[in-house]
């Protein structure tokens, strides 16, 4: 069966995960925040960041437990037992096998817009191929790839900002300094609220550094500061990039909600307008190219958790096999690749295919995300494996958790819930049908032994 290596570094962590995260992971969602929030929007980035900061830390808990891959499913399953643990895998499955689609999918789109005589399927399945060689050439290498990758996006990012407050001194705001904190008119908490089970989404990514905790060269400790720097690092990045937006932007928050087909652009429209067509077009290229290899981190993660699941025998045990050469799980990252370029082709040849993808891919992981925070307190509270128990981190913490996790369903769209929900049905029967097939086989087993106990 084989092993995972222990070689990645603190440095190679915080890239897989900011690189499936993506540094300017705003862009694609800014004009809907603004209009969302009645222009609030910073406001809503540091308030996803504190929700999902109880996430983070239930993490960071949770991987000193059991630091293994498979992430939120090994926790689940130690925390609150093999069934809780498969339907926890099981959900994190959709999401950490469509997230790598939509990403492929942006790519796809971005190169098509520069090279319109390739069909955006073409660069999609191009992408998926390119990436899919790297994260099976080994681990070490996806790593420093993706290092460079993100060096280009922070580079651009850091040119963006800099463009921005030149233009600023230059031009001055559209609006007020302070309007990105107190939005638009009278602000309304309620309306960031509902921005925010939106920007969250923005943040669905960084869990993926726990699935690498056996490749890890500093052990559990180390995975659990880099998943809670990683948030932090994302969260100022976010913070920063929309507050500079928000001032520069052409189109006011109100203008945004009443012309729905402009929000999709507003981040470009932005460097457009206030810095010229040449910003907007490192921007664009940029996130092309980011995306591809945000995709190739969901990919890598997607991959040890099919991997840890097939070594609890929870799905065919080929994809527990480890690449004796490369030191990665090979059959499993081909699986998940599978998976990936299916929906990702079946979607590039759609109109509506972004928008038919992009629905689905926050319930499963939320849900995952929701038996996490339980799997803490089952662990710390209920079964007292707490040396030092806390009231604060074993219980408050994951309660405030699963409370943003529920509030951010419930606002989900309806196609994302109900696509949810057949998923958990399907992981349920499945679920049934291996504990059937599991108490089959005990039978068997008993009655087999006891005709030789009374010979």
């Amino acid at each position: 069966m084989g092993s995972l290596r222990r070689t990645l570094t603190f440095r190679d962590l915080i890239v897989y995960g900011l690189l499936f995260i993506a540094p300017m992971a705003p862009v694609g969602i800014f004009g809907t925040l603004q209009a969302k929030s009645h222009g609030a929007i910073t406001v809503v980035y540091l308030v996803a960041t504190v929700a999902m900061a109880c996430t983070a830390y239930s993490y960071a808990q949770m991987v000193r437990v059991a630091p293994q891959a498979g992430s939120v499913y090994t926790y689940a399953r130690v925390g609150l037992g093999e069934g809780a643990g498969f339907v926890a895998g099981w959900m994190a499955m959709l999401d950490y096998l469509l997230i790598p689609a939509v990403a492929y999918l942006f790519s796809g789109i971005a190169l098509h817009a520069l090279v319109p005589s390739v069909h955006q399927w073409v660069w999609t399945a191009l992408a998926v191929a390119v990436t899919t060689l790297l994260n099976l050439w080994g681990v070490r290498t996806a790593a420093l790839v993706g290092f460079a990758v993100l060096v280009m996006e922070i580079v651009v990012l850091v040119v963006f900002v800099v463009a921005a407050v030149w233009a600023l001194v230059a031009h001055g705001a559209q609006r007020g300094w302070a309007t990105p904190f107190t939005g638009e008119g009278a602000f309304s908490m309620s309306a960031v609220l509902a921005a925010v089970s939106v920007a969250v989404l923005s943040f669905l990514g960084f869990d993926a550094i726990a699935s690498f905790a056996e490749e890890s060269a500093g052990g559990a400790q180390r995975v659990a500061r880099a998943v809670l720097t990683c948030l932090v690092v994302a969260g100022v990045l976010f913070a920063v990039q929309t507050y500079l937006a928000a001032l520069l932007a052409p189109m006011s928050a109100a203008e945004l909600a009443a012309e729905p087909g402009e929000q999709g652009e507003a981040f470009y429209a932005t460097a457009d307008a206030a810095v010229g067509e040449w910003l907007q077009k490192l921007v664009a290229g940029s996130k092309a190219i980011g995306a591809a290899f945000a995709a190739l981190a969901g990919q890598a993660a997607a991959g040890r958790l099919l991997f840890a699941m097939a070594r609890d025998r929870r799905l065919p045990g080929a994809m527990s096999k480890v690449d004796a050469r490369r030191g990665v799980p090979r059959r499993a990252l081909l699986g998940a690749a599978v998976v990936t370029l299916v929906a990702a082709v079946w979607a590039a040849r759609r109109d509506d295919g972004l928008d038919q993808l992009s629905s689905l891919v926050n319930v499963g992981a939320l849900t995952a995300f929701g038996l996490l925070h339980a799997s803490v307190i089952g662990w710390f509270r209920v079964r007292g494996q707490a040396e030092v128990p806390s009231v604060l981190r074993h219980v408050v913490v994951p309660l405030l958790g699963l409370a943003v996790v529920i509030a951010v369903v419930v606002e989900a769209s309806a196609t994302a819930q109900v696509v949810g929900g057949v998923w958990l049905v399907v992981g349920l029967v499945v679920l049934a049908v291996q504990y059937g097939r599991r108490g089959r086989r005990t039978g068997r087993g008993a009655e087999g032994r006891e005709p030789s106990a009374k010979g």
